[in-house]
């Protein structure tokens, strides 16, 4: 019986020992495992590739956009040009006419100012005798002192008065002054033509 007793009385301890020492074994081995199994997470983390959207087009729309024409926008229509007749051109002269006590360059189409005419009315035609001098590309006729049977004709377009001048009088020490203002009155003609001078003698320029 004595052994008996000495022999639980050696087993009772290591058995207390083992139940003891259980849940600490445990414990360890969960967090072997736990720390194991976030190792392998970072790892795998690491290990997967960046994710790539690409957009890949099947067969038959890549079909599509190859089979679809490229349509070019059309440009403007060009018209073919119209040859138009030209006007036959009128020959450049010029002329030098006296009317009053002034002399005038006067172009055929060309309008100039003139000192009041008399008894002319808007859209009247005249006519100045006192032609001087015509010239032209190729010869010049020199009035002794104007060119027999030249005539200039033109057409009265406008009655009208010239800017106004102003005249100043002053006397110093006297306290006179006057302002006067003076419009002259004039008179807008156009030039129409230049005729009769053909039969004059010219002078042919070099």
């Amino acid at each position: 019986m004595a052994a008996v007793l000495s022999l639980c009385s050696s087993l009772t301890p290591k058995l207390s020992h083992n139940q003891t020492s259980t849940p600490f074994s445990h414990a360890r081995t969960n967090l072997s495992f736990l720390s194991q199994s976030l190792s392998s997470l970072t790892l795998n983390s690491r290990k997967q590739p960046a994710l790539s959207f690409t957009v890949k087009l099947t067969d038959t729309e890549a079909a599509v956009e190859t089979s679809e024409p490229e349509t070019e926008n059309p440009g403007p229509e060009i018209e073919p040009a119209v040859e138009t007749a030209a006007e036959p051109k009128r020959e450049e002269v010029f002329a030098v006419v006296m009317v009053g006590s002034r002399q005038y360059i006067v172009f055929p189409g060309r309008y100039i100012y003139t000192q009041r005419l008399k008894g002319a009315n808007v859209n009247d035609k005249i006519t100045l005798n006192k032609v001087l001098l015509v010239g032209t590309k190729t010869s010049t006729y020199i009035g002794k002192p104007i060119v027999p049977n030249a005539t200039v004709e033109a057409i009265v377009e406008e009655q009208t008065l010239d800017k106004k001048v102003i005249v100043f009088k002053y006397k110093k020490k006297k306290n006179y002054r006057r302002n006067i203002g003076h419009r002259q009155p004039i008179t807008r003609i156009r030039v129409t033509s230049i005729t009769g001078y053909q039969d004059s003698p010219a002078v042919t320029l070099p």
